[in-house]
């Protein structure tokens, strides 16, 4: 009798033991998923971001904006645009409608220029140019600089439809020129893409809302790895009510271009 009440104590010393360390691990695994992201950690999904949509080389796409704007008809743009990651330069030429056709915004040297096929001149823009005169802007074209340009910071996890996602605050690097200095993302945490991205205005003040619902994976010669490029985005404008733009990428190709692509002069070429 005495050695079956051993037994059992020793069952239930054994039991609660491993109550306890199920416990603990339990707790430590809420404690870990309430801590979140480490600085390093979440530099590190910016990093893969900006690598994963970055080309080795060259890179042409065709885009298709619409642009949606409360009792008015839509107005669709067609425009080619030609990068050179490498160097950190971009073109977008604007080739429909008629009245856009021939208007360029060309990235060099950290300036972007617009030019006016109309008048023939250059003019220097901000960040915040308008492409087009739509709600699209020149980053929503470019290669992802999120790791260069902003300093990350994991705020939670969240959900997005059937998706799960890191949510990050991003605030832009002292002398960085960018759109917004405040951004917040979520990153899909199964692909590692970008699921949403939120731009706020220095004061905070929330200033556009993009989706990126779907996503391309192509493979690049030049880079040797694959390179992914958003084939939709839906972007609304969080101060004008019943304003929205989708930006559809197509035809995209990343063969070499020509030097001459990117100057000033073979802008003012297409026009002529």
């Amino acid at each position: 009798m005495k050695k079956t009440n051993n037994t059992l104590v020793s069952r239930l010393a054994s039991g609660f033991i491993l109550g306890s360390l199920l416990l603990l691990q339990s707790v430590a695994h809420a404690t870990e998923k309430l801590a979140g992201l480490s600085q390093q950690e979440t530099t590190k999904i910016l990093e893969t971001i900006d690598e994963r949509q970055t080309n080795g080389g060259d890179f042409k796409g065709v885009c298709y904006i619409k642009e949606t704007e409360k009792d008015r008809d839509p107005r669709i743009l067609q425009a080619t645009y030609f990068r050179r990651d490498k160097d950190s330069k971009i073109l977008i030429l604007i080739s429909r409608p008629k009245q856009e056709a021939g208007k360029g915004y060309l990235k060099i040297e950290k300036n972007l220029w617009m030019y006016d096929p109309g008048s023939g001149k250059w003019e220097r823009r901000t960040e915040r140019e308008r492409i087009g005169g739509t709600n699209t802007r020149r980053s929503d074209l470019d290669e992802s600089r999120l790791s260069k340009d902003y300093t990350g910071k994991w705020l939670s996890e969240e959900t997005l439809g059937k998706y799960t996602a890191h949510k990050i605050t991003l605030t832009a690097k002292d002398g960085v020129d960018v759109a917004y200095p405040k951004l917040e993302i979520l990153v899909d945490k199964d692909s590692g893409n970008t699921l949403k991205m939120q731009e706020f205005s220095l004061s905070g003040k929330l200033m556009r809302t993009s989706y990126y619902p779907q996503w391309s994976k192509l493979f690049s010669k030049s880079k040797g790895a694959d390179v992914w490029v958003p084939k939709e985005i839906r972007i609304i404008d969080e101060l004008e009510k019943g304003r929205s733009t989708t930006i559809l990428i197509k035809e995209t190709d990343f063969s070499n271009l020509s030097d001459s692509i990117f100057t000033k002069a073979w802008v003012e070429q297409q026009s002529r």
